[in-house]
C-alpha cells in the first residue's frame, strides 16, 4: 500500500510541476479581442512569445459583439468563417494549447477577419507559414492541413512575472510532497 501511495504522490508532484510552468496569455496583451487599429497587432504579438503545450490563450470580448473561431490555414488566408474547427462566443474564451502545431484564429463576426482581427499561434516550433500569412507579406501558400481542435482543460495557474515566485512555488510543492511521503512511510 505504501508504494501505491508513493506513486500517487509522485504523480501529484508531476501534475503540480506542469501546472506551475504553464502560462495564460491575454491575446494581443490588449483589453479585448477586437478589430485592431494597427493591421499588424495580431501578427506581431505572437512573435514576442514562445508558446508551449500547457499554455492557454484568453480571448476577451463583448459576447454580443464578437466571437472567436479556430479555422484551417486556407480558411484563415481567405477569411472564410464557414465551418470553423471551433466556435466560441462567451466573451471570455480560453483556448488551451494541448499539442504542438500551428493554430489559426479569427473573429466569427462578419467582416472582422478582413479588418485583420486574426491570429496565428505556433506551439513548439517556429512557423515560416505564420510569417507568410501575416498582413505584411505577399504570401504564396499551398493548402495546409487542418489541425485537430486543441481545446482542453483550463490550466490552474497563470503567468507569473517573477521567476523567483515560480521557483518558490515548485519548492513549496516538493516540500509538501516530501511531508506526505514521510507521513506515508
Amino acid at each position: 500500500m505504501g508504494m501505491m501511495s508513493l506513486s500517487s504522490v509522485m504523480v501529484l508532484v508531476m501534475i503540480l510541476l506542469v501546472q506551475v510552468s504553464s502560462t495564460q496569455y491575454k491575446v494581443g496583451d490588449l483589453d479585448s479581442w477586437g478589430i485592431p487599429t494597427d493591421a499588424k497587432v495580431y501578427s506581431k504579438w505572437p512573435k514576442s512569445h514562445s508558446f508551449k503545450i500547457g499554455d492557454s490563450l484568453l480571448f476577451l470580448y463583448p459576447p454580443s459583439e464578437d466571437s472567436m473561431i479556430q479555422v484551417t490555414a486556407s480558411n484563415f488566408k481567405s477569411c472564410n468563417t464557414k465551418d470553423p474547427i471551433l466556435y466560441m462566443n462567451d466573451g471570455n474564451s480560453l483556448f488551451n494549447l494541448t499539442q504542438n502545431g500551428t493554430f489559426y484564429f479569427t473573429s466569427g463576426h462578419p467582416g472582422h477577419c478582413q479588418k485583420y482581427q486574426k491570429l496565428i499561434v505556433s506551439v513548439g516550433t517556429y512557423s515560416a507559414e505564420a510569417d507568410a500569412l501575416s498582413p505584411s507579406s505577399s504570401s504564396a501558400d499551398a493548402d495546409a492541413p487542418s489541425y485537430q481542435n486543441a481545446f482542453g482543460s483550463i490550466p490552474l495557474s497563470q503567468k507569473s512575472s517573477s521567476s523567483s515566485l515560480l521557483f518558490s512555488t515548485v519548492v513549496a510543492s516538493l516540500a509538501c510532497a516530501v511531508v506526505v511521503v514521510g507521513a506515508l512511510m
